[in-house]
């Protein structure tokens, strides 16, 4: 029975197919405490509040769980836009969300995706 369990726990581990998300807390303090909705197939999935910061960007992991591979619609509503990327699962399996402000002042959203954990130090 125990090796059933096992079994089953390992299982259910290695079959979650999981994009990871870094978002950088920004150096900008005019993004502080900035609300981000995240929507992966159009269903919320979670809600990230920016932490400005004076030094260097921070980042927060989240792990979006997805049920098949293929392509993926990411979205990003702050403020009063919703910025939409096309991803595909496992070729950009980990992304990276950036936010900033342009020098008009309007808010832009950017990513990077890649295959690979992104390293930063």
């Amino acid at each position: 029975m125990k090796k059933v369990l096992i079994l089953l726990i390992a299982l259910s581990v290695l079959g979650c197919k999981k994009y990871v998300v870094l978002f950088e807390q920004p150096t900008n303090m005019q993004l502080n405490n900035l609300k981000l909705e995240v929507y992966l197939d159009k269903k919320k999935v979670q809600d990230i509040n920016l932490k400005a910061t004076n030094e260097m960007p921070t980042y927060q992991t989240a792990e979006l769980s997805i049920s098949d591979e293929g392509k993926h619609v990411l979205e990003v509503k702050a403020k009063d836009t919703t910025f939409s990327f096309d991803i595909k699962y496992p070729e950009e399996k980990y992304i990276m969300v950036t936010a900033h402000l342009k020098s008009n002042g309007k808010l832009n959203i950017g990513i990077i995706k890649q295959p690979y954990k992104f390293r930063y130090h």
